[in-house]
């Protein structure tokens, strides 16, 4: 947002100087915006009026109606609603004394929602079939969604939960049918706008008892872009693959994987859902409220983090604060364990896969402890995923185990602490990871390997060899979403020529580019990295690397939650790859080693934030 008003404030600047009001007014508008969106609603207001001023000056009555229209939209989110009633109705009345037809369709659900906000269900039901009438009629496709979503909702809000599964499945069908028609990126935001209609529609089938329904649901609402990207990639274009995830679908995955699925569907601070499909196709179900809680569950996530000592986006960590982290840690398995518990297998191997929702992406589920202070990690083998339909994609071409100490030297890429890149803006070096070094001489002697190490570990000598590596361990940064501003999700790799600020960003192996170039053969990708398992939370999982590496082919991916001392990734690693040689099931590797870890270094942080997505 800063960024935004920056730019916005050089082109006031520039209109203003030269007195161009064409550009001025429109450039007020956006800086009103852009304070609207940051909740400053008096400067948004101040902005607004300014630009309402030239547009009525210039006489341009459709820049007028806009602008009104918005200001009607600020006193809503002040909940001045009668206010924000007149300004809408004199917007609404300039659209149709001028015949914009879309514009009109916009301000009646704007007015809709208004009198949602006032408790008046039934005025704001007329003003949104209104809306949907004026849409259906000149073909304005997101404007129907728009309004069959509204529909919808305003039915829930009456607890007229029958009335309202029509209008939202008719939502998510036109919607389905406008996503068909763009690319990657704009499917993920399409399906930003989606995540209410899922929602809704979920809050409209549980209070009817249509338990599995919802699930159908909650699947269809969490993936979907990623499913289509996976699908497209896909070379054995199975017909399975890529359809609407059905519960005969769901329970089939449950069995082949072996293991009990955790699905959470997370509605704004009300409710939270749970379903349980265990192997045996048997399906549970259990809601926490959420309204009673004093703090809501994102901040609890994150406090738990805290609590244990991850700070930050995984920059740096310091050792935990004792009685405080076991309570914040206890909270959360109260609320997500504690439900379901007598659902779960008592058998601490058999595999149990947490799909997460919103800020749950962020949960160290290893380290929840229930009121006897022992560790989920002790009692279940604990995998990730972003939708249940993703296991169906890394389960494909299986073959039997690999024994990875026995690849060819070609089939293991080996890669640790490479000279780093200078990233972002203003370009700064990535620090040196030393302990990765240590970590990765140890295992490549293990699994007999040859090492790329330091200057060694360019971009392009990764690139001559990731496709056909069947073992790829990274112990290197990986970078979020967010990071310095213009790098998206990247591996820091060496770049080809010696690092400087002139080059910068030279080196990343950005998650666009593992999308798009990778054809990988990686039965095992681990990122023993900080931070590699988030990336942005977004309706369609957890983008960032671990989404782009699955895409690319990757069966099964080892990813942090938070960047780990190095000592303690070191030695957890040693030993994920020791027991992998005693049992090929990466899951049940993985919690040996989390435990044997734990008994040398016993804080949290050190031992529960890998891990595992995908093909156990």
């Amino acid at each position: 947002y800063q960024k935004a008003l920056d730019y916005y404030q050089q082109s006031l600047a520039i209109s203003q100087q030269i007195g161009d009001k064409a550009v001025e007014s429109p450039t007020l508008n956006n800086i009103g915006a852009v304070y609207g969106s940051l909740g400053q609603y008096q400067k948004a207001l101040d902005y607004y009026q300014q630009s309402l001023a030239i547009r009525k000056q210039r006489g341009d009555k459709s820049g007028e109606g806009t602008i009104l229209s918005n200001i009607g939209k600020v006193y809503h989110n002040l909940e001045q609603y009668q206010t924000a009633l007149d300004l809408l109705q004199q917007s609404l009345a300039i659209f149709q004394q001028i015949d914009d037809k879309y514009s009109e369709g916009t301000i009646l659900n704007n007015i809709g929602k208004v009198y949602g906000s006032l408790g008046q269900y039934q005025k704001a039901l007329d003003y949104y079939q209104q809306s949907l009438a004026i849409s259906q009629q000149i073909g304005d496709k997101p404007g129907e969604g728009v309004s069959f979503n509204n529909i919808g909702a305003a039915y829930i809000a009456q607890r007229q939960y029958s009335q309202a599964e029509k209008p939202l499945f008719a939502a998510i069908k036109i919607r389905d049918e406008l996503r068909t028609k763009l690319s990657d990126d704009k499917k993920i935001s399409l399906f930003a706008q989606q995540t209410d209609t899922y929602k809704f529609l979920q809050q409209a089938l549980i209070p009817q008892n249509k338990i599995e329904q919802a699930l159908e649901i909650s699947e269809r609402g969490r993936a979907r872009a990623f499913i289509d990207l996976l699908t497209s990639k896909a070379t054995n274009n199975n017909d399975a693959i890529g359809k609407l995830p059905t519960i005969a679908n769901i329970k089939q995955i449950a069995q082949k994987q072996n293991s009990t699925l955790v699905e959470y569907s997370v509605l704004g601070g009300e409710k939270l859902y749970i379903w349980i499909v265990k192997p045996t196709g048997e399906i549970a179900f259990e809601q926490v409220d959420l309204k009673s809680l004093k703090t809501p569950l994102s901040k609890l996530v994150e406090n738990s983090r805290l609590s244990i000592g991850v700070r930050g986006r995984g920059i740096q960590v310091s050792q935990a604060q004792g009685a405080n982290q076991k309570d914040r840690l206890q909270q959360l398995h109260d609320i997500l364990i504690k439900p379901i518990a007598k659902h779960l297998p008592k058998n601490p191997e058999a595999r149990v896969v947490f799909v997460p929702h919103e800020s749950l992406f962020l949960v160290p589920f290893p380290a929840l402890m229930d009121e006897n202070q022992k560790y989920l990690v002790e009692k279940h083998t604990i995998l990730t995923a972003p939708a249940i339909q993703v296991l169906e994609f890394t389960e494909k071409n299986n073959s039997k185990p690999i024994n990875y100490a026995a690849l060819p030297q070609e089939e293991k890429l080996i890669v640790g602490n490479p000279i780093m890149p200078f990233v972002g803006v203003p370009p700064t070096q990535l620090s040196s990871l030393p302990g990765a070094e240590v970590e990765t001489r140890l295992i490549a002697s293990l699994l007999n390997a040859k090492p790329l190490i330091g200057k060694g570990a360019t971009k392009s000598a990764v690139m001559r060899r990731v496709n056909s590596a069947k073992l790829i361990h990274l112990a290197t940064h990986g970078l979020l979403d967010g990071f310095g501003e213009r790098t998206p999700g990247a591996i820091a790799l060496s770049p080809d020529s010696p690092p400087s600020p002139k080059e910068a960003n030279e080196g990343l192996l950005r998650t666009s580019e593992i999308v798009e170039n990778l054809k990988l053969q990686a039965d095992l990708v681990v990122l023993s990295a900080c931070d590699t398992g988030k990336g942005e939370i977004t309706g369609d999982g957890v983008l960032g690397l671990s989404r782009a590496l699955i895409t690319a082919g990757a069966k099964s991916l080892v990813v942090s939650l938070w960047q780990v001392p190095d000592q303690a990734t070191s030695d957890l690693m040693v030993e994920f790859y020791q027991q992998l040689e005693k049992n090929p099931d990466k899951a049940i590797a993985l919690r040996q080693a989390m435990l044997k870890t734990k008994e040398k270094h016993p804080g949290a942080v050190n031992w529960a934030a890998f891990t595992i997505i995908g093909n156990p």
